[in-house]
C-alpha cells in the first residue's frame, strides 16, 4: 500500500497540464483567432449552409480547428470543427472522402503527414458559412 499511493501520485501529475503548457495553448490560440481575423478581413458574412461543392473548394487552410476554405478572392467558407486537423495548419495534407461530390457538416476529414505519409489527425466538418466581398 506504500507504494501504490506514490505511483498513483506520480501516474495523476502525468495528467496535468503545466501553467507554461496552458500559458502556450492560450498563446497559439489567440494567435490563430488574430490569423483568422486577418483572413476574413473584407468579407461578409453570409447564410450558413450545409454542403459545399468538392470541386469548388480551392485551397485549405486552418485556423486552429477553424478551416478556411478559399474558392476565390470573393468567396471563402469557414467550417468551425470540434479540433483533430490542426496539423493542416504546419502543411499537412488535407484529405476527404465524398461519393456526392460534395462536402457536408459530420463528414470526417482526415490530415497526412506529408514525408512520413502517416495519418496525423481527424475532424468532423461543421456547417459551412459562406464569406463573401460585398460591393459598396
Amino acid at each position: 500500500m506504500r507504494l501504490l499511493l506514490p505511483l498513483l501520485a506520480v501516474a495523476l501529475s502525468g495528467c496535468t497540464a503545466s501553467a507554461a503548457e496552458n500559458a502556450r495553448a492560450t498563446q497559439r490560440s489567440e494567435s490563430d483567432e488574430q490569423k483568422l481575423a486577418k483572413a476574413l478581413e473584407g468579407l461578409t458574412p453570409q447564410k450558413p449552409v450545409s454542403c459545399i461543392d468538392d470541386h469548388r473548394s480551392g485551397a485549405v487552410e486552418a485556423y486552429g480547428p477553424t478551416i478556411l476554405y478559399k474558392v476565390g478572392r470573393g468567396l471563402v467558407y469557414r467550417s468551425d470543427t470540434a479540433g483533430g486537423c490542426e496539423n493542416l495548419g504546419r502543411g499537412d495534407i488535407f484529405v476527404t472522402h465524398t461519393i456526392t461530390g460534395q462536402l457536408c457538416r459530420g463528414d470526417i476529414a482526415q490530415t497526412v503527414d506529408p514525408t512520413s505519409r502517416t495519418q496525423s489527425g481527424s475532424c468532423s466538418l461543421g456547417t459551412f458559412t459562406p464569406y463573401r466581398k460585398v460591393k459598396p
